[in-house]
Order: C-alpha cells, then structure tokens, then sequence
C-alpha cells in the first residue's frame, strides 16, 4: 500500500471517528436529563427478617401524629348572608339533619345551616347526639365565580324557609336589595385583590425527564399531587392549603417509559389569598425557582415566555406587601378561613 494510501485510509478513519463521536453527542443531547439513581440503603444484619413496628407514642413524640381535621367554617356577616331562624322548642340534631336541604348551594354560592348548640352555646353544623336552641341560616356573599345576586338570593330564602317550616322554626331574612349591593361591593374588592402569581421554568438546551423534573422539585420539598404531573409544597400547618404547585406534562407524566418523555417547560404557581402571610410563600417561589433554574439548566419567565429578572421578582414582592396588608385591614387576611372562601 502506497503512502498515500495510507494516509487516506487514515483521514478517512478520522473523519468516521469524528462522525460517530458527533451523533454520539448529538444523541445524548437529546435524551432528556434523568434523575440520579437513588443510593442503595444498607440492610443492618440482625434485622433480616424483623418486620417494622408501629410505636405511636414514639410517633407522637416526635410531632409526626396524624393531624385533626380541621373545623369546618362558621358563618360570618363579613361575607355572609345569615337569616336567624328562632324555635319554640329545642330540636335534636338528628331532626335537623333530617330535614337539611340536598345540596350545599344557592346557584353559585356555599350555602349552610348552624344551630346554636344547648350546652355548649356555640354555633355549629348540625350533628346527631345534639339538641339546638336557635339555628342560622346563611348563603356567602360572593366568590371567584362573582357577587351573589337576585336569584340566587331567592333559591337561598326558599332552602332556608322550607328547613324552617320543617322544624317548625320562624326564620328573619334580610332585604334583599341591600344583600345583593353588599355582595357586589365585596365582589369588588375581592376581585381588585385576588392574586395567582405563576412562573415558568423553561429547559435552555436538553429537555428534563418526569422523574428529573421530580427528583430535583423533592429535594427542596414538594411531593407527588393527586393528579399526574402535579406535586406541592405543604404548609407547615397540618390541614392548610399548599403553599406553592408545581406543574409539567402531564402526558408525560403518564407515559409508559418516562425517561424517553421530554419536558421542556413547568411551571410554580401560587394563590395569595389561600396562603398565610407567616410562609414567605413568594419568597420561596423565588428561591425555589432560581434553585430549580442553577441545578437542571433552566431560565425563569413569566406566562408569556419573557424572561424574570430578579429585579421584577423584587418588584412584585413589595407590591404583595402591600396586598397583604389591604387584606388584614378588611379582616381577610391571607389564610385565614374567611379569605379562603371569599378566595374560592
């Protein structure tokens, strides 16, 4: 073989070496990044065979017991229509229970019944074992949905005069006129002040997998929501809303391989209203944000794609400062059970 030979053959084997390199490149770029593969945990020797034991008060010590439910809300002249119903008689809870309406609404709007407990004097939800002195009726005056307005004041008026004829009750129902211009001046305010603040995160070069979107959102505390692609950040009080979502595709989510799904973008969204003040909800978007952008190569936008800077995000959170603020005055602070109704 000539020299010339040689050194073709020689080029030519560069340059095939070059082009399996590049597609070989070329194909993990475009594989979407994976999550680490989780240690192995090490089996202690003498607990082979032993089978874990429940030890509640050790669980309870340590502040890990199951939480109480949390009390349902009363009603409140804040942002409720109440109509008192008065009785001759007490009336057991079973016989209120009996004669409820079937349903929990007026059109749009939660409607309730609390009677006035004999022996604790407190208003409460009606429930069997109990006697009541005076019950309540109550529709809320407005929500995301709007104001109440005139028909359903009227369905309102007719749940509550036929539970009040069942127990033989006598109800007092505001006017209506005046209810209906208090609901649309609360609609107002609660829609001046409601704020759904979102992010996006979106992939700069390789795309993310699920179980790399969910790995890296883990590690700085969300967990799996109930639906595919969705997780949380929890409160840090036992039977609060979340704190912040975190969403991505959730056909990707679903897939049956998800290390080959690509998800180029997700998104942390956060309902001001529903979140006490006391989290740093917006503060921890933000960090939580800039950590996820540093760690899986991303870069922060708003909805419409347009890059976040740190100055906008500061811009917003002085603006909250002073929503919140607006709330506490109206005693509907953000978090507190009358916000989260007006909020919903």
């Amino acid at each position: 073989m000539s020299n010339l030979q040689i050194g073709l053959a020689v080029a030519g084997g560069i340059v095939l070496a070059a082009v399996v390199a590049h597609g070989a490149w070329t194909s993990r770029r475009n594989i979407p990044r994976q999550p680490d593969p989780e240690p192995a945990r090490e089996a202690e020797a003498d607990d082979g065979d032993k089978e874990p034991v429940f030890d509640e008060a050790d669980f309870a010590a340590n502040g890990l017991g199951i939480p109480a439910p949390e009390r349902k809300p009363l009603l409140d002249v804040l942002i409720d229509v109440i109509a008192p119903i008065a009785l001759d008689n007490p009336v057991s809870g079973e016989a209120a229970l009996a004669t409820l309406p079937p349903t929990r609404r007026a059109g749009s709007k939660p409607f309730a019944i609390e009677g006035l407990n004999e022996k604790t004097h407190q208003w409460e939800l009606p429930h069997a074992g109990q006697r009541y002195t005076a019950f309540q009726a109550g529709v809320q005056l407005a929500n995301r949905s709007g104001a109440l307005n005139e028909i359903e004041y009227s369905e309102f008026v007719m749940k509550a005069q036929a539970f009040a004829d069942a127990i033989n009750g006598a109800p007092d129902f505001p006017e209506m006129l005046e209810e209906v211009a208090r609901a649309r001046e609360l609609d107002q305010f609660a829609s001046a002040h409601d704020a759904q603040l979102g992010f996006m995160l979106l992939a700069r070069q390789t795309a993310w997998s699920p179980g790399y979107i969910q790995q890296n959102a883990a590690h700085l505390g969300f967990v799996n929501g109930a639906l595919p692609g969705r997780m949380v950040l929890h409160a840090s009080k036992p039977g609060m809303p979340m704190v912040l979502g975190l969403a991505f595709d959730a056909q990707a989510a679903l897939a049956e391989d998800m290390s080959q799904s690509a998800v180029h973008e997700l998104s942390l969204s956060l309902d001001v209203a529903q979140v006490e003040r006391s989290e740093r909800a917006f503060a921890r978007m933000c960090e939580i944000a800039t950590s996820l952008a540093q760690t899986m190569d991303g870069v922060i936008t708003d909805d419409n794609h347009r890059p976040l800077q740190p100055e906008a995000m500061a811009a917003i959170g002085t603006e909250l400062e002073k929503l919140y603020d607006t709330l506490d005055a109206r005693d509907l602070s953000a978090g507190s059970v009358l916000a989260r109704r007006l909020f919903s």
